[in-house]
């Protein structure tokens, strides 16, 4: 039998250390929430590789993956969450990363648009009594403004596009982290709102799954 707690510790030790991951918080946070619940009964033995893990057995047919935990936390990091912040975690698929996130944040609102999805992190969030949480169902690239604007969006996965859609959510002072794909070498990238405008700058290479609605248009060729 695998001992979970070991394969958090040789994780945090493997992976997330090494990759220049310091905040304490963050290693607190992955250390301590189990991942193996998070994952298809068919993955839980791999739960703690260094891979994007497929949750497709969950969702609705559809291809979607869990951020392997290096990139999730080198993500989080660089948003530069707060304790009183709020935060929108876009594309949750299950509930890992907003889990590690709730750890974080004073409250986070975790968006998925797959229906099978969004009710397996709903009810794995409330069997770990997370009481900061909120499940909330639709499109993504569209956000969740009902309660926006956010301190903090986080994408759990890669955009072929710049996420305009998403930065009038953004409070002054707020950042969206996210990977841009779709070029020869994916970026992560930090937004930042200030003065009223949103700019962004890549802040180390990344890969990842390309989420939902976050597909860039075919080019036309003449």
């Amino acid at each position: 039998m695998i001992d979970f707690s070991k394969a958090r510790r040789m994780m945090v030790d493997g992976q997330i250390r090494p990759n220049d991951v310091t905040d304490l918080r963050i290693i607190g946070a992955m250390l301590d929430v189990p991942r193996e619940r998070f994952v298809p009964p068919e993955s839980v033995e791999i739960s703690y590789l260094d891979l994007d893990i497929s949750v497709s057995s969950i969702a609705g047919g559809g291809r979607r993956r869990m951020l392997k935990p290096m990139m999730l936390a080198k993500l989080i990091q660089a948003a530069e969450i707060q304790e009183h912040d709020a935060v929108l975690d876009i594309g949750c698929t299950t509930g890992y990363s907003t889990a590690i996130l709730a750890r974080l944040a004073h409250s986070v609102i975790a968006l998925e648009e797959d229906g099978s999805l969004a009710s397996r992190a709903r009810q794995l969030l409330a069997d770990m009594g997370e009481k900061n949480v909120s499940v909330v169902t639709g499109p993504l690239m569209a956000g969740w403004a009902p309660h926006s604007p956010y301190d903090v969006i986080v994408l759990e996965g890669a955009t072929e596009v710049e996420p305009r859609t998403l930065f009038p959510q953004l409070k002054e002072g707020g950042r969206l982290v996210c990977v841009r794909s779709g070029t020869a070498a994916g970026k992560a990238m930090l937004y930042r709102r200030a003065g009223g405008e949103v700019s962004g700058w890549p802040i180390f290479d990344a890969n990842a799954p390309v989420l939902p609605g976050f597909i860039a248009a075919p080019a036309f060729v003449f």
